[in-house]
C-alpha cells in the first residue's frame, strides 16, 4: 500500500491517511478483506507517530470502511463498497469541475467537452480490446 503524506499542505496527517486509504479502496487497489499494515509498521514506513496511524484507523473503522479483528489486524470492511462508490463519485466530480473550469478558461463549450470525452472513451476502450 503506497501512501504519501505532507506536513506542508495544512491537512492533518491522520486526515491525509484516511483520505488516501479511502481512495485506494475506491480505486480498487484495496479490496474487501485486504489487510492494512499494522499501526506500528505503517507509522515506521511513513515516519509518523503510531498514534497518528491509530487515529486514522479508528476514524476509518467508525465510518465502516475498515474493521479490526482482535489479534489479527485491520481489514477493508465488507460494507466499504457503498463508501467506495461515494468516494469514486467525489473524486470524479472534483476532476470534472477542474476540466470544466479549464474548458471555460479556454472558451470551449460543454458540448465540445462532452464530445471529446466520448471520443476519448471510445479510443481507450478500443485499445483495451486489442
Amino acid at each position: 500500500m503506497q501512501l504519501r503524506i505532507s506536513d506542508r499542505d495544512g491537512i492533518p496527517i491522520y486526515a491525509q491517511l484516511v483520505r488516501q486509504i479511502k481512495l485506494q479502496i475506491a480505486s480498487g487497489r484495496l479490496r474487501v478483506g485486504d489487510q492494512l499494515p499494522s499501526v506500528r509498521k505503517l507509522a515506521e514506513q511513513l515516519l509518523v507517530n503510531p498514534n497518528t496511524v491509530a487515529r486514522a484507523y479508528r476514524e476509518l473503522e467508525s465510518e465502516g470502511v475498515v474493521s479490526s479483528r482482535q489479534g489479527a489486524g485491520v481489514f477493508v470492511a465488507e460494507d466499504a463498497s457503498p463508501l467506495a462508490r461515494r468516494e469514486q463519485n467525489r473524486i470524479l466530480l472534483d476532476r470534472i469541475d477542474m476540466l470544466l473550469a479549464e474548458a471555460r478558461h479556454m472558451k470551449v463549450d460543454v458540448d465540445a467537452v462532452i464530445k471529446l470525452v466520448r471520443q476519448r472513451a471510445e479510443t481507450t476502450q478500443e485499445s483495451r480490446n486489442d
